[in-house]
C-alpha cells in the first residue's frame, strides 16, 4: 500500500505543469558621454510559462535627452523552449518604433550558457522590407564577494543588407562594450551599479551617422540598477 501511494504521487508530480512568471530589468541606467550626450537606457524582460515552454516580452529603449525622444525603441514577443541542458531556442516577432520608419522583424535565436560561464544571446532577424541581420551578446559575471559583482558585456550587430532609411549599413554595424560594478542590496532583486560603456559604429552605418550629424564613437559613464520582481 505504501509503495503504491508513493508511485501515484510521483505520477501526479510528473504530469503536473508548474507555471511561473517574472519581470526584470537587466539595465535601468543613465549614461553621460564624453561628447555631452545624455541617455536613459532600459532593457527589461517579462515572462510566463514552464520549464518546457515560456513566453517572453523583451523591451529595449534609449531615451535621448537632447531631442526629448526615443532614439531606439524595440519590443520582442517570443516563445522559448529548451533544446539542451544549457541552451534554449526562441522564435517570435520584433517591432521597432524609432525616430525613423517603423520596422517589423521575424526572429529566431538561441540563448544559454557557454563554457566558462559566458551568458550568450544571439538572434537572426528578417524585416518586413526583406533585410536580414544577426546580433550577438555575451556577458560574464565575476563575483568579488557574495554581494559585489563585476559584469563585462559585449554586443554587436551584423547586417546582410542595407536599410538606409533607418541608418543601417551592410556589414558590421556597431559594437558596444561595458564594464559594471554592482552591489546586491536585496538578494539579486535590487542591485545598484556604476560603470563605463564604449559604443562604436562602423562602415556605411558610421557614414550614415555622420551624414545625419551624429557621432560614430562614444565613451559613457553609467549609473543604474538591476531590478527583478
Amino acid at each position: 500500500m505504501g509503495p503504491a501511494v508513493v508511485l501515484a504521487d510521483e505520477a501526479i508530480d510528473a504530469n503536473s505543469v508548474n507555471a511561473f512568471w517574472g519581470v526584470s530589468a537587466e539595465k535601468f541606467e543613465y549614461r553621460y558621454s564624453d561628447s555631452d550626450e545624455k541617455l536613459a537606457v532600459i532593457e527589461s524582460d517579462a515572462w510566463y510559462g514552464s520549464d518546457e515552454l515560456k513566453f517572453r516580452w523583451q523591451f529595449t529603449g534609449e531615451w535621448e535627452e537632447a531631442h526629448n525622444a526615443w532614439e531606439t525603441l524595440e519590443n520582442q514577443f517570443l516563445a522559448q523552449t529548451p533544446i539542451s541542458e544549457f541552451w534554449d531556442a526562441k522564435a517570435g516577432i520584433r517591432i521597432d518604433t524609432p525616430e525613423g520608419p517603423d520596422r517589423v522583424y521575424g526572429v529566431i535565436g538561441l540563448t544559454g550558457l557557454a563554457p566558462y560561464w559566458f551568458e550568450i544571446d544571439t538572434n537572426l532577424y528578417v524585416s518586413d522590407e526583406g533585410d536580414a541581420s544577426v546580433d550577438f551578446e555575451a556577458e560574464y559575471e565575476l563575483l568579488i564577494t557574495n554581494y559585489w559583482i563585476v559584469s563585462a558585456t559585449f554586443e554587436t550587430l551584423l547586417a546582410f543588407s542595407e536599410d538606409r532609411e533607418i541608418g543601417v549599413g551592410k556589414g558590421i554595424n556597431s559594437t558596444e562594450m561595458g564594464l559594471r560594478l554592482s552591489y546586491d542590496l536585496i538578494d539579486r532583486s535590487f542591485s545598484p551599479y556604476v560603470g563605463v560603456v564604449h559604443e562604436r559604429k562602423y562602415g556605411d552605418t558610421a557614414d550614415f551617422a555622420r551624414a545625419s550629424g551624429g557621432g560614430t564613437e562614444d565613451w559613457f559613464a553609467v549609473v543604474g540598477a538591476r531590478l527583478a520582481f
